[in-house]
This record gives structure tokens, C-alpha cells and sequence, in this order.
């Protein structure tokens, strides 16, 4: 299944795309996708419905990020062996986990915000991961089935708050629109392998992240499981796991965002999403 959300922002309304393509209205049928209702057992209550006898939105309009809220946003530095290798750092031997602020959660076509006193904008297309059961010491080889959905994400950055500013890389992920989620949420069923995504990142026009899930260094199985020796992941917790070579703080000479500059996004079956950066006022 394809799950999204449209309407303007504040308002937004749960939908499915059809086989044709067609958004549904799950108004009624579904509540808004968050916490427990993108849970396994509330995407299988979903499954169950005759999605043609669901009204079509002929004219769905704005469509918003693809999580209404969210537990946690967790997300996976250098996980990327070309992306370590370009930010002149070593491979971790651990997955680097850090957060966004929930409240950077943005609308896949929304404007990307650039803060007031930025200086170091950049981007991050990644692989999300929608965790859909309560998740403790689960082993590797179980970890996929705790999986709900996949998508795109953006994990916009700003690279002096983040990394010159002191402090955790939080400072520099979690100004509102740093967090892009969608255009929707594909159910785990549809990706039989998460490591063989093409992954890439269009900057006005032009190709700068073209890579594949498999160059990750921790996989998706092998992150879930070691988060969950931590911390119990929860039904909507999302994960961005990671960005491949190709950002602008790795570019020589170094590129940053600005002003009319447009971002295009796409995860290989999972959407693509357009943002356009703006000023903040």
C-alpha cells in the first residue's frame, strides 16, 4: 500500500493511492497516520478495506508530510562509505545515532525554510524506515518484521550549527522544514529488500547524490537491531538512515543552500519529493 496525506497544512486528511493511481479518501476508515495508527495491526485493519469502494479525491491538492507526528525522529550519521570517506572521516564501528526535533517534520513539496543566521544549508536524501511494533532486543535476523513502512526522506542540515556551533548534531537537523517526509508511506510488503534502493538527489537541475542502499554500512536490519539493545523503538518512530556521498558540505569547493535554490528527492519506489529553499522571514 501507498499511504499519504493531503490537504493544506493543519488540515490534512489521511488517503490511499489506488491501483490507477488515484487518491482515496480514508477519512472515517483510518485515523491520521501517527504513532499507533501506523502500526502493523492498524495498516492490516487498512489492508482489509475495499479501497475501490472509498471515495476519490479528484483534486487532493497540497500533499503534506506523509506522518502527522511522530514519537521520535532518529536518524544515522556517516552511514554511507562514500559519504564518510568525502566528510574526511573513518567508518564508525557503531552506528552514529542522533535526532531531529519532531517539530522539522515538513510536506514533501513544501518550501525548505533556511534559518535566519544560516550560513551552511545542505541536504540529504536518505532511506526512512517506519518502525510499526514496540521494538526491544530484537535480533537482526527479526528486525525486518518490525518494520511498518518505508520512505523518502530529506534530511536537511545546517552544517555550522551542526558541527561548529558545539553541542549534538541536533542543533543542525531540527529547524522547522529540516525534515521532509514523503509524498507517502510504502508498506514494508512492497520493498522485499531495502538494501538495493537507488537513492539521489536532484540541485537545480542537476544530479549531486546518485547512489544505492547498498553502499550503506549498517543495514537496515542491522540498525534496528542494535537501536533496540538501547532503547525501545515505538509504532511512528522514524528512521533516516543515512545519506550517501554527494552533499554539499563534501563538494570542492564547498556548496551551500540558498534562496531559490530546488531540491528534487527520490528513493528508488518510494517517491519523489521537490522542495525549494527560501529565506526565513
Amino acid at each position: 500500500m501507498k499511504l499519504l496525506r493531503f490537504g493544506p497544512v493543519g488540515q490534512e486528511k489521511p488517503g490511499i493511492l489506488d491501483k490507477d493511481g488515484n487518491v482515496r479518501d480514508l477519512s472515517g476508515k483510518a485515523a491520521d497516520f501517527a504513532g499507533e495508527s501506523v502500526s502493523l495491526e492498524a495498516l492490516e485493519r487498512i489492508r482489509g478495506l475495499d479501497v475501490a469502494a472509498l471515495p476519490v479525491v479528484n483534486e487532493p491538492g497540497r500533499i503534506g508530510c506523509a506522518l502527522a507526528s511522530v514519537p521520535n525522529f532518529f536518524c544515522i550519521g556517516l552511514n554511507y562509505a562514500l559519504h564518510a570517506k568525502e566528510s574526511g572521516m573513518a567508518e564508525p564501528a557503531e552506528p552514529i545515532i542522533f535526532s531531529k526535533a519532531s517539530s522539522a517534520l515538513s510536506g514533501p513539496f513544501d518550501p525548505v525554510i533556511i534559518p535566519r543566521s544560516s550560513v551552511k544549508g545542505d541536504w540529504e536524501v536518505e532511506l526512512g524506515v517506519v518502525i510499526g511494533k514496540p521494538t526491544l532486543y530484537v535480533s537482526e535476523d527479526d528486525a525486518l518484521d518490525h518494520v511498518a513502512a518505508y520512505c523518502t526522506i530529506n534530511d536537511v542540515s545546517e552544517r555550522e550549527f551542526q558541527i561548529e556551533r558545539q553541542g549534538q548534531w541536533i542543533k543542525g537537523k531540527s529547524a522547522p522544514t529540516f525534515g521532509p517526509v514523503g509524498p507517502y508511506l510504502v508498506t514494508a510488503d512492497e520493498i522485499p529488500d531495502p538494501q538495493s534502493l537507488r537513492v539521489s538527489l536532484d540541485l537545480n537541475g542537476e544530479t549531486v547524490q546518485d547512489s544505492n542502499t547498498s553502499d550503506m554500512i549498517f543495514n537496515v536490519r542491522q540498525i534496528i537491531s542494535r537501536m533496540s539493545q538501547f532503547m525501545q523503538l515505538m509504532p511512528g518512530d522514524i528512521i533516516a538512515t543515512g545519506t550517501p556521498s554527494g552533499v554539499g558540505m563534501g563538494m570542492k569547493p564547498q556548496r551551500f543552500l540558498k534562496p531559490g535554490d530546488v531540491m528534487e528527492v527520490e528513493v528508488e519506489g518510494l517517491g519523489r519529493q521537490r522542495q525549494e529553499a527560501v529565506a526565513a522571514q
